[in-house]
């Protein structure tokens, strides 16, 4: 019983801001990486570690090579209202290979112009990968993209898919169209 109330009594003299102490990477003079509370003085290459605040990552049933692809270049596919066949596709090829991706649909002009400064296109569909544009639906061209960011080539998981495409709407002639409004294919 003494010790419960020794223990109890030293808890609450202890600052309440005592948490865990920063946390230093460094290398020793052989080359070895060590990972501890306080470097020593001698030590090279020394980094502060900061602990991540954020949630865990929701795609946990992912592949480590696809979460790490998708960590250093997201890939988001820009589609337009009309885009009919070709954004059918590049949903398909995205899924067939397991890619995680978000889809922006552009619809107002102020969203169109946006893309365009961003991407300098107007065409969809359009895929980012990290920083990277490609205009325009080209399965070669694409997949080429997709293995030099790291994306393995077939999904090799349970994936979820992408929702169907909206259906499309009749295209408007190209007489009807405003001139001050940028067309999305």
């Amino acid at each position: 019983m003494k010790r419960i109330v020794l223990l109890l009594a030293c808890l609450s003299i202890m600052p309440s801001g005592v948490q865990a102490g920063e946390l230093f990477r460094w290398v020793d003079k052989a080359g070895r990486v060590h990972y501890s509370d306080v470097p020593p003085a001698d030590a090279t290459d020394v980094e502060r570690i900061k602990p991540s605040s954020e949630p865990p990552a929701q795609n946990e049933d992912l592949p480590y090579e696809t979460r790490r692809a998708q960590q250093n270049f997201p890939v988001t596919l820009y589609v337009g209202e009309i885009c009919g066949e070709p954004c059918v596709q590049a949903r398909s090829l995205l899924n067939k290979r397991g890619v995680p991706f978000g889809e922006k649909l552009l619809k107002t002009k102020s969203e169109i112009e946006a893309f365009q400064k961003l991407s300098g296109s107007n065409n969809s569909p359009t895929i980012q990968v990290g920083k990277n544009y490609l205009s325009g639906f080209s399965e070669s061209a694409w997949n080429s993209e997709l293995d030099i960011a790291g994306y393995p080539k077939t999904a090799s998981y349970r994936q979820r898919i992408a929702p169907p495409a909206p259906p499309a709407t009749p295209p408007v002639p190209k007489d009807q169209t405003t001139p001050d409004e940028p067309a999305v294919q």
